[in-house]
């Protein structure tokens, strides 16, 4: 495998990033055909929303691997390389949104849900999936229009969707949905800083260039990484790259040279040293750390 696959669902072409989608279908479906292994992949502009009414197995998320059993809920951003090795038993909806509408009715009705929206969680929940549990009305409305071809349906969907996913936050003990006071202005910079390190990691940019797309001075911009994400931005730049680096080296066969390449890296050896310091490990040795828990 030479790259990491991008798809739409499952084994079949991406649409567009900017295409509007609602869709579901239910684990088997799909997973049966594949004999339960889903090899790694990603969703370059979708959101993918697991509800394990019954069974379980393994995720792999990045450079993780989780076990997970019914009744769960599983929410993958987009742009998350994940794979799945699923029990025969296992069953229950699978819900797969465009994650940019998504994220535009958070910021306006629930901007602390933004956080739990961009990061991949596993969320045990404390109830049997016999039908009478909370969620499962709101989870059949879902599904009816997503399958609907009733004006309105996708916007309904969405608006559906996020109320599932607020109720996610709220059993995900890692996350506060409740915005702080004082936060939304200094979240709202980290949040448009990520995703022009998002755009541009591979091209280097300073934290300059960083800085002076986001109108504000490099020690402003230090400022609000510090106080809303504890670091420096150079630190998210940094684990960024590296993120991307884990999984080049983790999922696909390029060498270590063209993987330096693909990132921005001219010197296969000062890439390497950037790695190890970064991740503790020379990039050989992580991949032959994977290749080994496999």
């Amino acid at each position: 495998m030479k790259r990491i696959p991008n798809y739409g669902l499952y084994g079949e072409t991406a649409q567009p990033a900017w295409r509007d989608m609602l869709h579901c279908e239910w684990i088997n479906e799909r997973s049966e055909q594949y004999q339960w292994e889903i090899k790694p992949h990603q969703h370059d502009a979708l959101l993918q929303l697991f509800y394990i009414r019954s069974g379980g197995g393994e995720v792999s998320l990045e450079n993780q691997r989780l076990s997970f059993a019914g009744p769960s809920i599983l929410v993958l951003p987009s742009r998350t390389v994940h794979a799945f090795s699923y029990h025969r038993d296992t069953d229950g909806p699978v819900f797969t949104a465009a994650q940019r509408p998504l994220e535009s009715m958070a910021r306006i009705v629930a901007p602390g849900l933004l956080g739990f929206l961009q990061r991949p969680s596993v969320v045990p929940l404390p109830w049997q999936a016999d039908g009478c549990e909370p969620i499962w009305p709101l989870i059949q409305l879902i599904e009816a229009e997503a399958r609907s071809d009733a004006r309105g349906n996708i916007a309904a969907g969405h608006s559906l969707l996020l109320a599932l996913l607020i109720h996610a936050a709220r059993l995900d003990a890692s996350i506060n949905t409740a915005p702080r006071p004082g936060k939304s202005r200094r979240a709202a910079v980290l949040r448009q800083f990520r995703e022009l390190v998002e755009q541009h990691f591979r091209s280097h940019w300073t934290l300059g260039r960083y800085s002076e797309a986001l109108g504000m001075t490099t020690t402003t911009l230090g400022r609000v990484c510090r106080e809303e994400a504890g670091v420096a931005p150079s630190a998210i730049v940094s684990e960024r790259i590296v993120r991307e680096a884990q999984r080049q080296l983790a999922y696909t066969s390029l060498d270590i040279q063209q993987v330096a390449r693909d990132l921005g890296f001219a010197d296969t050896a000062y890439f390497s040293r950037f790695f190890r310091k970064q991740a503790g490990l020379k990039p050989s040795e992580f991949r032959g750390a994977f290749k080994r828990d496999d």
